[in-house]
């Protein structure tokens, strides 16, 4: 059986609002965003969060919004965030936050229950894999506690073991767990300790 990519919700330290992908291949990835809620006016619903940043948010609204509307999000229990929307395509909206949010912050609460999902943050930086005697080259487009996400001109075997290493983090064991025909994703054999990703991803912020 086919092991579809997982879609998650992802994290960015950047402050410009996210960008809507347009991906039209949906079919291809199982989608776990994380649950949010929008209040408009006095009323409140539940929305889902596909991508966030410090200066913004995309999500996907199940009630009509419109571009200029002004509207709260709730991405912690009890913390609203007052925001605009900025555009509306389907039942995706793209937010710009009245003031920047602490994104760090939000990652230690990012799911609920005794096994939330593993959060992904968008990071850009050069870092290689090994396969075998081959060492690639790559381009790292986000990680989580289990993983990465990356580019590679040469393409990497799904299913083959490798070793990743990123700068400031010691090498990585894991598997090529998938490949979308753009990008390659990596399940690590040991989960990184979430104050440990935490702190790198401070360090590059920095």
């Amino acid at each position: 059986m086919e092991q579809l990519p997982v879609e998650t919700t992802v994290y960015s330290l950047s402050s410009d609002p996210p960008v809507d992908q347009d991906r039209r291949e949906e079919e291809r990835h199982l989608t776990l965003f994380r649950v949010g809620a929008i209040v408009i006016g006095g009323r409140r619903e539940l929305c889902l969060v596909k991508n966030i940043s410090a200066g913004g948010a995309l999500i996907r609204a199940y009630s009509g919004l419109a571009p200029k509307q002004k509207i709260r999000i709730e991405l912690k229990e009890g913390q609203q965030v007052a925001g605009l929307v900025n555009w509306v395509r389907g039942n995706d909206a793209g937010l710009t936050f009245d003031s920047p949010v602490d994104v760090l912050d939000l990652l230690k609460s990012s799911g609920e229950g005794p096994r939330p999902r593993m959060p992904r943050v968008e990071v850009r930086c050069v870092g290689f894999v090994r396969e075998g005697a081959i060492l690639h080259r790559v381009n790292v487009l986000n990680i989580s506690q289990g993983g990465i996400k990356v580019e590679s001109a040469k393409p990497l075997t799904v299913g083959g073991d490798v070793t990743a290493t990123l700068p400031g983090l010691p090498p990585q064991g894991g598997v090529v767990r998938w490949n979308d025909g753009e990008s390659f994703g990596i399940g690590f054999n040991s989960v990184l300790a979430l104050a440990g990703l935490v702190e790198w991803l401070n360090a590059r912020e920095r």
